[in-house]
């Protein structure tokens, strides 16, 4: 069977202006092509055939703690304590290079400064930085603000997608084709492009929104140059502002949200991504894109968008927001996939390392707290609150064992949204903060650990006779 490609998979998008992939359109399902579509392998694998083959699902251990896969000394997420070989529950930490997050964020605050740039610096190098070699490091980062004429022009017509984060990935993977020397992985090198994307990707994240949204609307596409001098934080609210302007506190709580997503150890699935790439050997580029197609995902960085949409859902479905046995039963029928997306989560609860608490959680709950007095949303932030409190109960209550805690998923969107971040920027935000933790654990991947990471799979197949062709 012959199938011509010009007439039966392609259409025209009215909003993109090109012919587009119609999969769904253009497929052809008959007895040929029957079990293609509709016999794929698909039987769930229980849980008794893991433990029969003692196989880490997940990379987890049967307690749920993750499986040691390497050694870092770039952060420490502490979540829970091991005594007698059990895991006891604690309240959370994050470390950075030996330091407790809450501490590089409430000095840099106390002293009126931005502090994402220090923790960055932080996170490549291994030490704070003295005021002479911050100076130095805010210097290069206003410098790689730039981008060449050519790369402006190439950008939109090649990255151009609803999906900003695919932007970005393309994005990044195209700048391999403006490096004069993309595959050197000297440690020189490696620094000099990990500084260029912790300075680029708000603007191409701004690119890829504005272009889009000019596609669609069939306005003209303006992106600003942030000023050198410009702080990350204040450089995001400049290029999503423009005229319209930010206060100081609105970049303030910005950076404190930057250095809250800054890093969150190797294992997490968009810094193991980069960390599997990396010992390969491979640029820097394609590793960095790895990681930013991971954080995509609803189940990762995707998921604080996610929680917006449940939070609208709830506000529309929940009649008295006070009413705490009709917010839980909410839950409940959310749950049992009879409520928003039907997948049974309750987005921003539960952590993979976290028990008792998530200190970014914590931080983002009293800024959240503030910001929406000041705003008049007390309303909804109450209704937030109420979602960590009663969620937990309600979880158990459906057979949950291990403790559950409020993530920083639950409060982010809700930041974000007072901050009037689109909500198509949520996750590359998230992806903007991450590039500083990537490229430390690329690094270290890199230069101290020596070994291309390759684990093995279980087989659990049958040995079949081959049939020839005519005797099937």
């Amino acid at each position: 069977m012959s199938y011509d490609a010009h007439n039966i998979y392609y259409r025209f998008d009215d909003h993109l202006s090109r012919l587009v992939l119609d999969y769904e359109a253009s497929r052809r399902v008959d007895g040929a092509s029957e079990r293609l579509y509709h016999d794929i392998p698909s039987e769930e694998y229980g849980e008794d055939i893991f433990h029969a083959y003692d196989v880490k699902r997940g990379l987890r251990n049967v307690d749920g703690s993750g499986v040691v896969a390497g050694l870092t000394r770039i952060s420490d997420v502490h979540g829970y304590k091991r005594v007698d070989g059990k895991v006891v529950p604690d309240e959370g930490h994050l470390i950075l290079r030996g330091y407790d997050i809450e501490d590089l964020i409430t000095n840099a605050q106390a002293e009126g400064r931005f502090g994402y740039e220090e923790v960055a610096y932080l996170l490549i190098t291994g030490e704070l930085p003295t005021a002479e070699e911050l100076d130095d490091f805010n210097g290069r980062l206003g410098a790689y603000r730039h981008l060449s004429s050519e790369f402006v022009r190439q950008f939109p017509i090649t990255t151009v997608s609803p999906s900003i984060m695919n932007a970005l990935q393309r994005a990044v993977l195209l700048l391999y084709a403006f490096d004069a020397d993309p595959d050197n992985i000297t440690p020189e090198h490696e620094v000099d492009v990990a500084i260029s994307l912790l300075s680029r990707l708000p603007r191409l994240a701004a690119f890829a929104q504005t272009f889009h949204s000019a596609q669609v609307s069939g306005k003209r596409a303006s992106v600003p140059i942030p000023e050198a001098g410009f702080s990350t934080a204040e450089a995001i609210l400049q290029i999503l502002r423009g005229e319209d302007g930010y206060t100081r506190e609105d970049a303030m709580l910005l950076d404190v949200m930057l250095m809250l997503h800054a890093e969150h150890g190797g294992g997490n699935n968009s810094t193991f991504a980069c960390r599997v790439l990396s010992s390969s050997g491979t640029d820097a580029y394609s590793a960095y894109a790895a990681a930013i197609g991971s954080l995509k995902g609803p189940r990762h960085g995707g998921a604080n968008a996610k929680v917006v949409s449940m939070h609208e859902d709830i506000r529309a479905h929940v009649s008295n927001w006070e009413d705490e046995d009709e917010v839980a039963a909410y839950l409940g029928k959310i749950l049992d996939k009879q409520a928003f997306d039907g997948t049974g989560l309750i987005y921003g609860m539960g952590h993979a390392v976290y028990t008792l608490s998530d200190p970014r959680a914590e931080v983002c709950r009293r800024y959240a707290r503030t910001l929406a007095a000041k705003k008049d949303l007390g309303e909804e932030f109450a209704l937030i609150e109420r979602i960590e409190r009663l969620a937990p109960q309600v979880m158990r209550d459906h057979g949950m064992t291990k403790p559950i805690c409020a993530n920083i998923d639950l409060y982010t969107g809700f930041i974000y949204k007072m901050l009037g971040v689109p909500e198509t920027l949520f996750t590359p935000l998230f992806a903007v903060a991450r590039m500083a933790g990537w490229s430390a654990h690329r690094m270290e991947e890199l230069f101290c650990a020596h070994r291309i990471i390759r684990p093995a799979y279980r087989p659990v197949i049958d040995p079949l006779e081959y049939k020839p062709l005519a005797d099937r």
